[in-house]
């Protein structure tokens, strides 16, 4: 696994939403945007994570930052979670996890013993040119939206 790095050129991408419509990385162009990666919708700590976010979309809305978040479940699924957490954000699908192995956090992890791969919790804040501002890969799922606004306070 090799993570973007800050100063590196985010990939264009297009993946579809919870609504199944196409959405691309270049349709936020000229504004920042949070990519965040998570393992699995509907589950204890992405739901936390999520919640944390949605909760917090007004500082991050004044902080000239939309959210998209990234997992490999079906846009059905995704539809089910933004509606059941009422969030206020964007969640793509990328289930051949291509975009994940575009941004290096695709890869072997365990869990209970078995090892596999899958989606490493990280995030990704790109400016408005398309470039890796800042990674985000120390947090808990319950302060994610913390990190993220403190970084955003500290750096304004």
């Amino acid at each position: 696994m090799n993570p973007l790095k800050a100063g590196d050129i985010a990939p264009k991408f297009s993946l579809p939403d919870q609504d199944g419509e196409q959405v691309n990385l270049t349709d936020f162009q000229g504004q920042r945007v949070l990519v965040y990666f998570y393992p699995k919708a509907m589950t204890p700590g992405c739901t936390v994570q999520a919640c944390g976010l949605r909760d917090n979309m007004d500082e991050l809305k004044k902080a000239g930052v939309d959210v998209l978040g990234i997992s490999t479940d079906k846009p059905e699924k995704l539809s089910r979670f933004a509606e059941k957490e009422l969030l206020n954000f964007t969640l793509l699908s990328d289930e051949d996890h291509q975009v994940c192995e575009q941004f290096g956090i695709w890869g072997e992890k365990s869990f209970m013993g078995k090892t596999y791969d899958g989606i490493h919790r990280i995030s990704f804040l790109i400016d408005a040119d398309g470039k890796v501002e800042h990674v985000f890969d120390d947090f808990k799922t319950s302060n994610h939206h913390d990190v993220v606004l403190n970084w955003l306070k500290e750096n304004a």
